[in-house]
């Protein structure tokens, strides 16, 4: 039982000194403007939050999408899970916002020959290369291994629904649904405040015409 506690604090301690060279280097040399990331604690520095832009050209255009990754002990010998919250709607990402990506899955052979070896984990990827390859998934997704398998067959047979369910997904975490609704009920409550005194003006008309 000592000799698994002191490889667990062993192990847990590579993970840290790993993850502040990868936090060290991300500071110094940000990946680009469209992706950020850093430990959510300094106290905890196997939890982050990524902060990711939606690309340009995308249905996730405009969006700033957040998402949690959680390292294990024995990183970087196996890959930290990344979960988006609030979960976003894509083929590769699963219900409850899990990323389903090859750099993700664990090292070494693919036990259902989807992936070779190289596209999986190593202790050579970080969570730059992950980001950067979370942010291509964005743009591209693959349905051929998806996580949301409804979500694939929306993609796959209907695509401008697909995109329409995006873009109203984007623009409720943006809050701009909420804004446009505020507005629409706005609109609605001045015709209605109109309408009666229209009916009055009306009817005062009619009052003068008939006197007359």
């Amino acid at each position: 039982m000592f000799a698994r506690n002191t490889n667990t604090r062993a192990q847990t301690s590579t993970a840290v000194r790993r993850l502040m060279k990868e936090y060290h280097d991300l500071t110094a040399d940000p990946i680009n403007d469209m992706l950020t990331a850093g430990p959510v604690s300094e106290d905890n520095m196997l939890e982050w939050e990524a902060l990711i832009q939606g690309p340009e050209g995308t249905p996730y255009e405009g969006g700033i999408f957040a998402a949690k990754l959680l390292f294990p002990s024995d990183y970087p010998l196996n890959p930290f899970s990344m979960v988006f919250d609030p979960p976003l709607l894509h083929p590769n990402i699963y219900p409850n916002g899990a990323v389903c990506i090859s750099i993700l899955h664990a090292p070494g052979d693919d036990p259902l020959r989807y992936e070779s070896a190289s596209e999986r984990w190593s202790p050579v990827q970080g969570v730059r290369s992950v980001l950067l390859s979370v942010l291509s998934m964005l743009a591209e997704p693959n349905i051929e291994s998806g996580a949301d398998i409804e979500c694939c067959k929306l993609y796959r047979d209907n695509r401008p629904e697909f995109e329409r369910q995006v873009r109203a997904q984007v623009r409720g975490l943006l809050g701009i649904e909420e804004e446009e609704g505020a507005a629409d009920a706005s609109a609605d409550a001045s015709a209605s405040a109109a309408e009666p005194a229209a009916s009055t003006a009306s009817a005062a008309s009619a009052s003068a015409s008939t006197s007359t």
